[in-house]
């Protein structure tokens, strides 16, 4: 029998301007779909910012960490003074589970006993906000950290014994002169190192000393000098891999071995690979430390971006 499609529609009811209330309902739905998308960036932003703020603490505990160098110790491999614009180094902390430390890398290191025993507590600033805000910043290298930490280069490792000076005003390592083009002298200064030793480093130590020769507190003063002067290879941090900041100042650190004969031979001994994979675990995982602010700010433009 024939029939006219219309009939076997069901009749939709019309709202007094016209429109049926399927349409009105389809409207609330999308109404009430983008208030949900609006409120969710906000429920998202302090989630992102958490996230962030966990990943950043995980890698600088436990992979790299941005240091400051409060100091012209290191002058001129690292720069640093009071009231300047100092360098930020990015320190690895894997490297020394996969190897020992060894004689020309820059560390960054905890402060032995010996060398912290004389000094003045640290004056902490009463307002407990600028604490605080002082404490996040030394976690991305914004201000120096709280603890006794230093930064200084290997010059020999435990069992080898270190002296100043031969004919050359050299320092020798098991009578041996070492290479040191890093040596910084200021000017005005004068251009000679001050004697010192014989030292034996003891097993499980090493011997440190600054860049700026004639103005380092290192192992040759610290607790007096001598062993008392060498720092414990568990008190070792890491080390010093890249310059950071400010850009003008961008660049690896070097880490040129002064015991060139010995560097050689220990490279027999251990596969050359191995200390790559600490390097590039480094570099792929600490940047985002480094440029969390960006990340960060990226992350909360694509939620402001889906919330609309």
């Amino acid at each position: 029998m024939p029939s006219n499609a219309a009939e076997d529609e069901p009749e939709r009811p019309e709202d007094d301007d016209g429109t049926s209330s399927e349409t009105h309902g389809a409207h609330r739905r999308r109404k009430s779909r983008k208030q949900r998308k609006q409120r969710s960036f906000w429920k998202e932003l302090p989630i992102l910012i958490v996230v962030a703020l966990v990943f950043a603490f995980l890698i600088q505990q436990f992979i790299a960490r941005v240091y400051m160098i409060p100091s012209g110790s290191m002058e001129e491999t690292l720069h640093g003074c009071p009231g300047c614009t100092p360098d930020r180094i990015l320190v690895d902390k894997l490297v020394y589970d996969f190897s020992d430390p060894e004689p020309g890398e820059v560390v960054v290191f905890k402060g032995p006993e010996a060398w912290t025993e004389n000094d003045l507590p640290t004056q902490e600033s009463s307002n407990g906000v600028v604490r605080f805000f002082r404490s996040i910043g030394s976690v991305f290298g914004l201000a120096p950290p709280d603890e006794k930490d230093f930064v200084k280069r290997i010059i020999a490792t435990g069992g080898q014994t270190v002296e100043c000076c031969d004919a050359q005003n050299r320092v020798t390592v098991d009578g041996i002169p070492l290479d040191e083009p890093y040596i910084h002298w200021e000017p005005g200064a004068e251009n000679t190192q001050i004697d010192f030793g014989p030292v034996t480093v003891p097993d499980g130590t090493v011997w440190v000393m600054g860049d700026n020769r004639n103005n380092s507190s290192d192992s040759r003063y610290q607790g007096g000098g001598g062993v008392r002067g060498v720092v414990p290879v568990d008190n070792i941090i890491g080390k010093a891999r890249f310059i950071v900041l400010p850009p003008s100042r961008w660049g690896g650190v070097s880490d040129h071995n002064p015991q060139q004969a010995a560097s050689q031979a220990s490279a027999l001994s251990a596969p050359a690979w191995g200390a790559g994979i600490p390097l590039g675990a480094g570099v792929i995982a600490a940047w985002p430390a480094v440029a969390g602010g960006r990340g960060l700010g990226g992350a909360v433009r694509g939620a402001a971006k889906r919330g609309q």
